[in-house]
């Protein structure tokens, strides 16, 4: 009787069995991240050379997606404004993963009074609505695109900590955290090397949920002058720019307006096909 063939599975194979959310949104997310990266190489005009003589220009043969009041061509700001959006969700996302997991490890793992101090900061964070706990936080100083960063992620810490805490509630029982603190492991050792590892698929989800969160309040904050500021090509600035002129040159809101929306489908597919994959909750469903 012949052996089963115990050969890697073809990558083909591989690929057949990923949800198609997760393949079209990783593809969309690459493509606009390869065009953020190759922004300065590819834009035919910079992003912010301005030109009296071709203002608000539908788009034509020179300017594809048309000009804005000062000239300036739509589409070079709206590749260049690909950069500023998806560096402010990355890195607000990140810094949220950076201040929150600890946080929420700690805090699901030594429970008692330190998890009542670190829940109920969260609680008084989480009752500000996002767009509000932004504004407290950038009001105070002058606006700039690092600010900016800093509020958004300092807004989605709150749920980044509850996340990791319920994983690590869940983790904390479990027979190889167990053997470990046997073993006589400190705690630094049970958190970061047993529990961290577990729960990374669970948070990298939910961070990759984030990132449209994040990309949006940042929008959200430049749209009312409290994050980049002229002449940046922030996708939220071109918007609020295009306010007044959205009766006689709709295209200088479309343009920004469409890339957004594309960046959060992408990142919301990507989202959603993780959440299959790695979700074992969600695994073997229509089967």
């Amino acid at each position: 009787m012949a052996m089963p063939s115990l050969a890697p599975a073809a990558p083909r194979t591989i690929l057949r069995r990923l949800p198609l959310k997760l393949l079209v949104g990783a593809l969309l997310l690459l493509i606009i991240v390869v065009i953020a990266a190759a922004a300065p190489s590819i834009v035919p005009y910079r992003f912010d050379e301005m030109s009296i003589l071709h203002r608000l220009k539908p788009p034509n043969a020179r300017n594809w997606l048309g000009t804005d009041e000062f000239g300036r061509d739509v589409l070079s700001r709206t590749l260049m404004g690909a950069r500023l959006s998806l560096l402010m969700g990355f890195c607000a996302t990140a810094l949220s993963l950076l201040i929150g997991v600890p946080l929420g490890l700690v805090a699901g793992y030594r429970q008692g009074k330190v998890d009542e101090v670190i829940m109920r900061a969260s609680d008084v964070l989480l009752a500000f609505p996002p767009i509000m706990l932004g504004l407290l936080l950038l009001a105070v100083t002058p606006p700039s695109i690092w600010k900016l960063i800093v509020a958004v992620g300092i807004v989605y810490v709150p749920g980044t900590v509850r996340l990791t805490r319920s994983v690590t509630l869940d983790l904390g029982g479990e027979e190889f955290v167990q053997a470990a603190r046997a073993r006589g492991e400190g705690t630094g050792y049970l958190l970061f090397a047993e529990i961290l590892p577990n729960a990374w698929p669970a948070i990298m989800v939910e961070a990759s949920l984030r990132i449209t969160f994040a990309i949006l309040l940042a929008a959200a904050l430049s749209f009312i002058g409290l994050g980049a500021q002229p002449p940046s090509s922030d996708w939220g600035l071109m918007i609020s720019e295009a306010r007044p002129l959205l009766d006689r040159a709709p295209w200088v809101a479309l343009a920004p307006g469409i890339a957004m929306g594309l960046t959060v489908i992408a990142v919301n597919l990507l989202g959603d096909g993780l959440r299959e994959v790695l979700d074992p909750r969600t695994q073997g469903r229509g089967a």
